[in-house]
């Protein structure tokens, strides 16, 4: 059992290491932007200029049927779609590009109703606050609301992004060469599932575990001067 642990764990640390964290960090960060700029349309009132409005609205009504069609539907149709299912009108994608597409726009669908949630729980009194030290609609929100609207989306963020590089392992079967994709092929050499499919779960528990562990100092970070304000 050793020898097969000793000979197989390398080979699935570089896919770790070169498919499985890269997918997971890309696909979040495109994710993260994407779910930023949605949760802001759908969040930000129109002005009544109706050059202004109407426009605005459409991006609000494309916004909520993206979040909808990627909230609505599982995540391994999403990715069988973009990388199975474009080519049949012309648009063939690399197995890695079409999991970071698909990845991104399921992370940032959800992430979008994360970073509006944390938007409207910033209570009001801030911006009349704001208003009445003569800042403007931007600067309230950039430089008041949001910096407090990301410590509170930190902890359901950070969950996410976990869950994500859990997801990762959906990319096998877009052939992508991740770690448990490589843990299927070395087990269709040694006939060992149970002990291979095992050493995959364990290298996802200590990525996981590591990640839970630098959540909880990101939260002790951003929240110190909140306890320190309350004391």
């Amino acid at each position: 059992m050793w020898h097969i642990i000793i000979t197989s764990l390398p080979e699935m640390l570089v896919a770790m290491v070169q498919y499985t964290i890269p997918l997971a960090i890309i696909a979040f960060i495109f994710g993260l932007i994407l779910a930023v700029l949605t949760a802001l349309i759908k969040f930000i009132e129109p002005s009544e200029n109706k050059a202004i409005k109407y426009p605005w609205l459409v991006l609000r009504a494309i916004a909520n049927f993206y979040v909808w069609v990627f909230r609505s539907t599982p995540l391994l149709v999403q990715l069988f779609i973009i990388f199975f299912g474009l080519p049949n009108i012309g648009v063939q994608l690399d197995p890695f590009i079409a999991a970071v597409i698909g990845f991104s726009l399921n992370t940032g669908a959800y992430a979008s109703e994360t970073i509006r949630s944390a938007l409207l729980s910033v209570p009001q009194d801030q911006w009349d606050a704001a208003f009445t030290l003569g800042f403007s609609t931007r600067q309230t929100l950039m430089k008041i609301i949001l910096p407090q609207a990301v410590r509170i989306a930190l902890p359901p963020l950070s969950n996410s992004f976990i869950s994500l590089v859990k997801d990762t392992s959906l990319a096998s079967s877009i052939t992508i060469l991740e770690m448990f994709q490589v843990s299927q092929q070395i087990t269709a050499k040694n006939f060992q599932p149970l002990l291979m499919y095992t050493l995959a779960a364990a290298l996802y528990a200590i990525i996981c575990s590591l990640l839970t562990w630098l959540q909880h100092y990101l939260e002790k970070r951003t929240s110190r001067y909140v306890k320190g304000s309350e004391a």
